[in-house]
Order: structure tokens, then sequence, then C-alpha cells
């Protein structure tokens, strides 16, 4: 039990240069305490039936020795007669003083903030606004009470959407919106040598922020004379790149970065192979954009899981290429907005013969028809005729593939990184194969797989193939393509052999183990 007297508190306050020694129970208010205080220093008081009170013009300061202010309250800190709190009255003439400052400092924090970010100006072009679209929903008939119900609607269809598992289109449908601020994009001057190394296939894309690598997107349409033959509107082109990095997701492989590592892996084939002068500028035009948009809203996860988890995007495409169809449903959503819309020069015509172009490069990308298309192209190559327009687009999707899978194309120190990447987002699918009880592809298992086995398969049986087909076209390729592909797979031999080495030893551990 505690004593008594740990219900009071002890202060010590000078006043006028004496010490006044105030003693309080811990369970009074702070207003009790202050009118004990004020009773301490003989301040007015007002008298009020049955109540006294403070002056309602006095407030009172309390300060330590070192000038510090202390709440007054009943949980305050104790104090020593060596070292009492000194009471500062506060009248209302001197409140009322700090009040004008303190209103006359916010009053000029206001003016600049007002000057610095034109408030005036921005409320009087919002108000502006406001009013255009009242008009025009006046004009056009809408009532404010059904655009209410139109907007409910909208949300409880996007809370339902996103209850689904994989089904959604868009992460955010206002991605799909193109900036409006494009003047304030960063324009970068890129130098001398980094044109020149955009045109190789070692170019290392690790090195690049976002707007960096939209910055040598641009550059890419410019220096293929795109903008200049198809009289492109260069604010256009701007805007339709960043409509493009927003409609890519962030994950560990199928993003932004991969985008444009495909689209500059073409870039340097378009170069290296001379293709402007065997290609006609649009079919340069439809490699590039189809290279941009390849992998557009990709969800990180690939058809098969799509198909096994009869996900929307499998329904409404039948299970045919889901996610390349996908892309391609994206990609003319975006061109369809005027402001996005870089082929707004073409004719209806035209414009019909670059669409479907670039569809058939997108759908070419899904790996399930990469036999069907391999031996389509090797059985014209051996007579490739430019002249021809089914090998030349039969050409393109092969190019595409290419680009697509090039990574191990690239230094080692570029490529592993990517191999990294692609093991991660295969591992993601994997468990959540596991999880829904779905199928799960071997090479995709994390408890089966490493990746020396990942990658020797594929580059020996995948890649070296259809780059070496290329080759016969193109010759030029051979040493900054396919050699660094047999390097590669050099490479993870000897580290598959290493692991297999270090697996015989753990097994013979192991069993040493055992028989102890």
């Amino acid at each position: 039990m505690g004593s008594a007297s740990s219900a009071y508190r002890v202060i010590y306050l000078d006043v006028d240069g004496r010490i006044q020694k105030v003693v309080f129970s811990r369970f009074c208010s702070p207003y009790d305490i202050k009118e004990l205080f004020c009773t301490a220093l003989g301040l007015p008081r007002e008298s009020v039936p049955a109540l006294s009170v403070l002056d309602r013009n006095t407030t009172l300061s309390l300060l330590d020795s070192t000038g510090a202010m202390v709440s007054i309250d009943p949980t305050m800190p104790h104090n020593t007669e060596r070292s009492p709190y000194r009471v500062v009255p506060l009248t209302g003439g001197q409140l009322a003083d700090k009040e004008e400052l303190f209103q006359n400092v916010l009053t000029q924090v206001a003016e600049q903030f007002s000057r610095a970010f034109k408030i005036n100006e921005l409320k009087t072009e919002v108000t502006n606004r406001l009013a255009m679209l009242e008009k025009r929903v006046e004009l056009e008939g809408m009532k404010v009470v059904e655009i209410e119900k139109c907007r409910s609607d909208i949300k409880k269809l996007r809370e339902e959407m996103a209850s689904r598992n994989n089904s959604h289109f868009l992460d955010d449908n206002k991605k799909l919106t193109p900036r409006r601020d494009v003047p304030s994009y960063p324009k970068y001057h890129l130098s001398q040598e980094t044109v020149e190394a955009l045109r190789q296939p070692t170019f290392d894309v690790w090195q690049w922020e976002p707007n960096e690598m939209l910055s040598c997107l641009e550059h890419m349409y410019h220096d293929l004379d795109l903008v200049k033959d198809f009289n492109m509107n260069p604010i256009t082109l701007k805007r339709w790149l960043l409509c493009i990095h927003d409609n890519y997701r962030m994950n560990p492989f199928h993003n932004f970065r991969h985008c444009f590592c495909v689209t500059q892996m073409m870039y340097s084939m378009i170069c290296l192979c001379s293709l402007q002068e065997t290609f006609t500028q649009v079919d340069i035009l439809i490699l590039m954009t189809a290279a941009v948009c390849h992998d557009l809203d990709h969800p990180g996860y690939n058809n098969m899981y799509q198909i096994n988890a009869r996900t929307e995007l499998a329904v409404r495409y039948n299970d045919i290429s889901p996610l390349e169809n996908h892309h391609c449903a994206i990609a003319f959503q975006i061109f369809s907005q005027p402001d996005c819309n870089i082929f707004s020069t073409f004719d209806p015509e035209a414009f019909k013969q670059i669409r479907q172009g670039i569809i058939t490069l997108i759908l070419a990308t899904d790996m399930a028809r990469h036999g069907e298309i391999l031996d389509s192209f090797k059985h014209k190559v051996d007579s490739f005729d430019f002249t021809d327009e089914e090998h030349v687009t039969c050409l393109k999707m092969v190019l595409i593939k290419c680009c697509d899978i090039s990574n191990e194309v690239r230094p080692m120190e570029v490529a592993e990184p990517w191999a990294d990447c692609l093991l991660e987002e295969y591992f993601m699918q994997s468990d959540r194969e596991k999880a829904e009880g779905l199928p799960v592809a071997p090479f995709m298992d994390r408890e089966k797989v490493t990746k020396p086995t990942a990658q020797i398969g594929f580059i020996k049986f995948v890649l070296i193939p259809m780059f070496e087909t290329v080759m016969k076209l193109f010759p030029q390729i051979e040493d900054v393509m396919v050699q660094p592909l047999r390097e590669s797979r050099d490479r993870y031999e000897e580290l598959k052999q290493i692991d297999d080495a270090m697996n015989e030893v753990r097994g013979i551990c192991v069993c040493a183990e055992k028989e102890k």
C-alpha cells in the first residue's frame, strides 16, 4: 500500500525572488492547478456565485530553470526549492499582440505560397474547366444523379474484378489515359558514345533509368527516320511512349525494361543487318512498334497458367494465345486515343495494313508457336525472296522472336541478371500453381530446376538453332550474336558440371554419415 502523501504533489515556484510552495492533489484538474498558481502569485480573480475563477484575460506560462515551458497538469515533473519553476503571467493585451503577429506571419506565408504556386491562376483555370464540364453535362442531358450512379456502378465493377484472382486486365484504367504534362518530359541529350552503343547487341540495358530508356526509344524512331518519313507529331510520340511505360507492370521479368531490351535488340538488328535496304519503311515501323508493344500489361503468369486457371483472359480468347491477344488489345486501345496515335497521318487502308502487321508479330511471340514458325522459315531461307510478302512476313516474325528471347546474346554481366529475373517470375507462378492445385511445369519448379539446367536446354535447342537459321540470310550476326550464344552454352555446361560434382560430394558425405 502506498502512503497517503503519494496522492499529493509538491511544486516550488519562484515568485519575485521568494520561493512559494504549492501542494495539490494528483486528482486536481489543470484548471484547479492554474488557479492555485494564480493565488500564489496574487493575480486578480473574478467572483462568480459559488465558484472562484481566474481572470479570463490572464494566461499563465510555466518555465523551468533552462527556460523551457512546462505543462501545467497533475503529471507535471517534480522540482525542488533549488530549482523552482518561474511563472510568467500573460495579459490579454500581450496575447492579442502575439496573435496579431502570428496572423501577420501566416498572411505573409500564404501570399508567398500563392505567388509561388500561382494559386489564383489555378483556381481560375479549375473554375473555368468546371464550368465547361457543367455545360457539357447540361447539353448532353446527363443529370448529376445519373453520373453518380455510373460512378457507383463502375466502382462496384472494379471491386468485383479485383476480387477475382488474376482476372483484371489493368491495375488501373487511368493508365490508358495519355499524359498531359509532356512538355516537361525530361529530354536526355544522348552522347555520341551512347548513340553508337545503342546500335550494338552488347548495349548494357541495366544502366538506364525509365526516363532515359524513353529518350533512347524516342531517339531510335528519329534515327530510323520514322518520325520524318511518316510525318509523326514528336509530342504524340512522347505521349505514346509515356503511356506505353505506364502500361507495363512491375513484374520481375516482363516489365518495361524488358520492353526496352527487346526494342533495342530489334534496333541493333535493323542496323547490323541493314534491313532498311531490303525492307520498306512501313516494315521497319511495324518491327519497332511491335517490339515496343509486345508484352503490354503482362500479368507475370504465362499462357499455361491462364488456361489451366481458366482466367478471364483465357475465356475471352478461347485459350488461343490469351496473353499475346491481350497485349495486342491494350496496344490498340492506346492507339485509339488521339493524343497517343502515332499513326494519325495514315489513311484507313494503310493503318489497316500496319495494324495487321503489328498483330501478326506480337502473336508470333507465343512460344507455343515456336516450332511452327521456325520450320516455316527454314523452308524459305535457302531460296529467300525479299519481294515475296509471305517470305518477308515470316522473316519479321522470326526477327521479333529472336529479339524477345535474346538476353543470352548480350555479355554475361548483362544477360545473367535476366536469367535470375525470369526464374524468379517462374517460381512465383509455380508456387501459385501448387497453392491452387494446378499443373506445374518442371522447368518452373524451384525444387527441380537450377539456373544451369534451365539455360543449357534453352540455349542449345531454342536459341542457337533459330539464330543460326537467321545467320544464313545475315552472316554478319555470327560474331556478335551466334558466337556469344555458343560461349554462354559452354559456360552454363561448365557450371552444371561443377554443380553435379558438388552434389556427388554431398551424396558421399551423407552416405558416410549414415554408416557411422
